[in-house]
């Protein structure tokens, strides 16, 4: 079989047990698995197939067994084991991808990375390298101590990620990690990493304990790690996890406080947050840098005023223009806004610098930035001097993922000494040599090691993983899914929860996501947790889905329980406009109206309301009301013009046309315009008017499919039938 028919089978083998339908995925599976030669789990589903047999038997007999549905669990959760390790089998023999590459690599040479062996080198590193700081002249020395300590990381990334399941061995070592009081911070984050993507490979319970208890690590570095692995897999396996009663009880019994519900609730929002990067990374491209990089010309052509005989305290005018450009101070604001929510405003200008030979290597997407990294010590050196210590300290505070910052020092390593020199000389030395000897460092790292900051940058690094690795299309894009911690079900008791769900989806909202956003708000209000707010936004997600019936009965309630909202009022009224109830959206708007009379909007809208009804007398009265409000108001020449004429006042409609046609006319204009010297009997600017309109139009049949919609109107205002076709042809 090659690959495709392997995961096809497989699929339907799940899909299968996802529906519970045991039986049938059992016979698939002895097919399945009859390819896979490995006597084990041929064994193991034949007593799998025996047992539901025998359960299915006492059922039928009308025996009374308590333990069935135990039972039965069991049997499902067992299937569905036998099914993933026969579809790894097979892949293993047929599968290019780097995956099965290494599991054909790493299955004959298990016994050389042994947790509990590959844990005392990494201890011992520590040691080694303070050895190396006592003798800075022997490089080359340290350069052999990095490298080692390196590649034991990457071995142990790799055996950790190609392993599928976890023995009781291989999961008591992975426990020592977390109990060393030795091993460096940034060698147990990365097996955290690994441990995450080898359960996007294969589910395994022994795994996703250990990513529980890496949770309770006092180490905020490795503790977020395993937050968002342990979001990410779930994730993965909505359906898997809920056949395990004892991990609902373990999460159970980590949430007793409240903290890991709410610390899975920001981790929800952060994942939340980082699928609108491609927007951000959208408008920072289009929009914000090319903004402001117009205002860097204005910049450039300031005079400083250094003049000889210059006043000192003259200030240059231009300089206060550059620095209060509303634009400029628009966007600077907005970026900054972003940083502050979290929003990841980097990815667009660190995406092309990844192409360093260092990001060839999987592990390395996942490896803390460590000043301490042998392809950094070779760019800047064991213990930075004072030219890189502002380097330096950039690249320990929380502005930039680990990634990132490679990436940043990389680039750096690549430009020449003079163009380093120009871009640190322009950063205040002096200045920050004296912050780092007082609170300010401190100030900066202390945020730098705050959980959320730590979880945002790190879900920045996967984010860029996922989009940038060169094998990336071999991996799940945790992004491109749909995100829904809340409901998946061994989540339910802890994330569930009303202040938790009004959070995500009030964010969801405001990013205008508004479909996922009404799901949760619909929720709520099903379990009694809706007020008025809710069902404002309820409503408001349903009016911008067009389902505006449904939008006015959300609008109903949160009128009920807020009467007489302005906003309330006017969506309800525009809501029922969309309905063609003109005269309840009337009634609306005449409430808005009462409320704020001098509101232009619901002015108009009560106007067009009004003229939908054909209450023309009533309605220009507003119309001209809008006019005085507003200079040179269009829409309101539009509608005077348009009223005028079909009340027969078509004297005082050619003025408002004549007016509206000197600014930006439309075809309808023209075509109004045209109707109304028609029937005044000035046929010579009628078809002139007409002319223009369909020119506008694009085509006569354009202009035919417009002008016969108004065939009754004319009729009316004493156009003979007749006449009609003769000036057709007159425009022709």
């Amino acid at each position: 079989m090659n690959e495709r028919t392997i995961n096809e089978q497989y699929d339907n083998i799940v899909s299968l047990l996802k529906q519970k339908r045991l039986k049938e995925a059992q016979i698939q599976l002895e097919a399945y698995l009859a390819q896979c030669n490995n006597w084990e789990l041929q064994q193991k589903l034949e007593e799998a197939k025996t047992a539901y047999h025998y359960l299915l038997q006492y059922m039928q007999q009308g025996a009374d067994d308590p333990q069935r549905q135990e039972l039965y669990r069991q049997l499902l959760v067992q299937t569905w084991e036998i099914a993933e390790q026969s579809h790894l089998l097979l892949l293993d023999n047929v599968s290019s991808r780097y995956y099965h590459d290494l599991r054909r690599t790493y299955k004959h040479m298990q016994a050389d990375y042994r947790m509990t062996d590959l844990l005392k080198k990494l201890e011992a590193y520590p040691d080694d390298l303070a050895v190396c700081r006592l003798m800075p002249d022997n490089k080359q020395n340290l350069y052999t101590i990095l490298s080692q300590h390196e590649e034991i990381n990457r071995n142990l990334f790799l055996s950790t990620w190609c392993n599928s399941q976890w023995s009781t061995e291989d999961y008591n070592g992975a426990q020592t990690f977390l109990q060393s009081q030795q091993l460096p911070e940034n060698d147990l984050c990365l097996l955290t990493s690994a441990v995450t993507m080898s359960l996007q490979n294969r589910f395994d319970c022994n795994k996703l304990y250990w990513l529980m208890n890496a949770w309770q690590h006092p180490n905020n570095m490795v503790n977020q790690r395993a937050l968002v692995g342990i979001a990410l897999t779930l994730m993965a396996y909505p359906d898997r996890t809920s056949l395990y009663p004892e991990l609902a009880e373990r999460f159970a019994l980590l949430d007793e406080n409240g903290r890991l519900g709410k610390e899975l609730n920001r981790i929800y929002i952060q994942l939340l947050h980082s699928q609108e990067t491609e927007k951000i990374d959208k408008k920072m491209r289009e929009e914000i840098i090319p903004g402001m990089m117009k205002n860097v010309n204005l910049m450039r052509e300031m005079k400083f005023g250094f003049e000889e005989n210059g006043d000192e305290n003259d200030l240059n005018p231009d300089w206060e223009k550059a620095f209060q450009s509303t634009e400029l101070n628009k966007m600077i604001r907005e970026m900054s806004e972003l940083q502050m929510e979290g929003a990841d405003v980097y990815m667009s200008s660190f995406a092309q610098l990844k192409n360093y030979p260092f990001f060839n290597e999987l592990p390395n997407w996942f490896y803390p930035f460590d000043m301490t990294h042998s392809s950094i010590v070779r760019q800047f050196g064991l213990a930075p001097g004072k030219e890189h210590s502002l380097t330096s300290l950039i690249l320990q505070t929380g502005f930039f993922c680990n990634s990132d910052k490679y990436s940043l020092c990389f680039t750096l390593a690549h430009m020449p000494k003079p163009q380093q020199d120009i871009i640190l000389g322009q950063l205040p030395t002096d200045e920050l040599n004296e912050i780092m000897e007082k609170d300010g460092q401190n100030n900066l790292l202390a945020y730098a090691n705050r959980p959320e900051v730590i979880s945002n940058l790190y879900i920045h690094d996967l984010y860029r993983f996922c989009k940038l690795y060169p094998r990336r299309k071999e991996f799940r894009d945790f992004f491109r899914e749909e995100i829904v911690l809340h409901n998946i079900p061994v989540l339910q008791d802890i994330l569930h929860k009303a202040e938790y769900m009004k959070g995500v989806a009030d964010f969801l909202f405001r990013k205008q996501r508004y479909s996922e956003a009404l799901e949760i708000y619909n929720d709520l209000t099903v379990a009694n947790q809706a007020d008025a707010n809710i069902f404002q936004k309820t409503g408001y997600c349903q009016q911008k889905e067009k389902r505006y019936q449904q939008a006015i009965n959300a609008y109903r309630k949160a009128d009920l329980l807020k009467p007489d909202h302005l906003w309330t009022l006017r969506h309800l009224a525009t809501c029922y406009r969309h309905t063609h109830d003109y005269t309840t959206a009337l009634e609306y708007y005449r409430k808005a109206q009462a409320i704020e009379p001098d509101n232009t909007s619901i002015t108009y809208y009560t106007a067009i309301c009004l003229v939908n009804l054909e209450q023309y007398d009533e309605a220009l009265n507003l119309f001209f009301k809008l006019d005085f409000m507003e200079e040179n108001c269009l829409k309101a020449w539009r509608a005077i013009g348009w009223c005028s004429f079909v009340c027969g006042k078509t004297e005082q409609a050619m003025r408002y046309y004549d007016r509206l046609l000197e600014h930006t006319p439309t075809a309808t204009d023209y075509l109004n315009a045209g109707h109304v010297a028609f029937v005044l009997r000035d046929l010579f600017r009628a078809v002139e008017l007409y002319g223009k309109a369909q020119t506008i139009a694009g085509s006569h049949r354009a202009f035919l499919e417009m002008f016969d919609k108004d065939h009754d109107i004319l009729l009316k205002q004493g156009i003979r039938p007749e006449e009609l076709p003769l000036i057709s042809d007159m425009i022709v």
